[in-house]
């Protein structure tokens, strides 16, 4: 068959069942208006086949892993049932959403812990596109770590057509053993609290080593999001590169072309895959070590995550990919207020206990801030890991020349370096957490809070 281009790729569609091997399927909109999205979400547990053969007993929103796909559009609203059918307390945390304060699912911060057999009612309006995810708040390690998560996209409708079809995937890991079981949530000991517990089983949407179908030239816009506990995801695939959009919130201010996907845990990453391989043939998309510290590729090989088939048909011509993509003016700094955080790490006894500016979580004090304030965050990383910093309720930009201006929910700060984040705290008061989102970590004190006061209230 001959390779030349028949058609450009905005002429055809994608293979039949393109992606019918990893979808996630949506969540039931029970709600006539096209502006509000309503559903039922239950948490609870479920036997799924993770490993060929084997059931493993995970915990689930909706029976499925990950929890169902909620899709709406900039200004629509949400609204979701929540049912807790787990035997334990939990809640869910809408990532990276700017949501009001009481919506945010910080348990002892903006609402008690669901109990078993609970309900609440979760409301909030969608404010900004963007790729985003939803996880408990509450034991999150553990909870995360048995199957818990689930994506949100919220689209614009303005968004240049040129970026393909839309793909989420979900990247995690579970910790299984060879029969298919959940190994015990305290694995590893102090040294999983230290290090993050890495699981034994990568996940692709819930599956292990999916199937994709591409036409050579067709383009497919992927929303990745990392939901795992502690892992970073460094993905390659031989003989492509990738344009990176942006990801946490949405477009970036250009396109950047890079060869290799790094998405820290929490973070999420818009990339357009552009197929290049000759139709008929098969390749894999890898996870490849990446060094977040402390030997963390010492002696580990890549691992297979995603198999792609390229259907036996002609190529189609890519569509020319935008390079600017958004406007995003700087927030501006002069006068801000300055604070530092830094990382720390310290053993009492044998375990261990993880803060920051040397106060774990138990005793932190808050930062404060004033609605319409701006503060500048420098965020110091000494230990010998690195450290994915997340801020719920507000975005904020790394005051970094060499990056790609974008709006920022989650940075990754690498062992031994520091950055610099700027916030404007300029809508919704009330108190939000801060925390390292490799989920150990958080768990053994690496977390902290943020009072964002109303002046005209007090």
């Amino acid at each position: 068959m001959s390779a030349e281009p028949v058609a450009s790729a905005s002429e055809v569609s994608q293979p039949a069942g393109w992606d019918a091997g990893l979808a996630i399927a949506p969540a039931r909109d029970l709600n006539p208006d096209p502006h509000v999205l309503e559903v039922e979400l239950e948490a609870r547990p479920a036997d799924l086949e993770i490993l060929p053969g084997k059931k493993t007993t995970v915990w689930t929103y909706n029976g499925q892993l990950p929890g169902p796909l909620l899709r709406a559009q900039i200004g629509d609203r949400v609204i979701v049932h929540f049912k807790n059918s787990l035997p334990v307390a939990t809640t869910i945390h809408w990532h990276g959403l700017r949501v009001a304060n009481e919506m945010d699912g910080a348990p002892g911060v903006t609402q008690p812990p669901i109990g078993p057999g609970a309900e609440f009612r979760y409301e909030f309006v969608l404010k900004d596109a963007g790729t985003y995810w939803y996880h408990p708040h509450l034991d999150s390690a553990v909870q995360v770590g048995h199957g818990l998560y689930g994506a949100i996209v919220v689209e614009d409708p303005k968004d240049p057509k040129a970026f393909g079809d839309d793909l989420v995937l979900m990247l995690s890991d579970m910790s299984l053993d060879e029969d298919g079981q959940l190994l015990p949530d305290d694995n590893g000991g102090q040294f999983g609290n230290l290090f993050g517990r890495e699981g034994s089983v990568l996940l692709v949407n819930g599956r292990v080593v999916p199937h994709l179908k591409v036409r050579t030239g067709k383009q497919q816009r992927w929303r990745i999001v990392n939901a795992a506990r502690a892992r970073y995801f460094n993905l390659r695939l031989p003989g492509h590169r990738f344009a990176r959009l942006g990801g946490d919130n949405g477009l970036a201010a250009r396109s950047e072309d890079v060869y290799s996907l790094v998405v820290a845990p929490g973070e999420r990453a818009d990339a357009v895959f552009t197929p290049a391989d000759p139709p008929g043939s098969r390749k894999v998309l890898q996870w490849v070590p990446f060094d977040r510290g402390y030997g963390s590729t010492f002696n580990r090989p890549r691992e297979d995550l995603l198999a792609i088939d390229t259907v036996d048909a002609r190529p189609v011509t890519p569509a020319p990919m935008p390079a600017e993509l958004r406007a995003i003016e700087p927030i501006v700094v002069a006068g801000a207020t300055q604070k530092t955080l830094a990382f720390t790490i310290a053993l009492d006894g044998r375990a261990v206990v993880m803060g920051f500016n040397g106060v774990s979580y138990e005793h932190v004090q808050p930062i404060e801030a004033r609605l319409g304030e701006t503060q500048v965050w420098r965020i110091v990383n000494n230990t010998d890991f690195a450290h994915p910093f997340h801020l719920h309720g507000y975005f904020f930009q790394v005051l970094d020349d060499s990056r790609v201006p974008e709006w920022k929910d989650t940075v990754s700060v690498p062992s031994k370096s520091e950055l610099s984040i700027a916030v404007k705290f300029d809508e919704r008061p009330g108190m939000w957490m801060y925390h390292c989102h490799i989920l150990d970590h958080a768990e053994a004190g690496m977390m902290g809070h943020l009072h964002v006061i109303d002046p005209s209230a007090l």
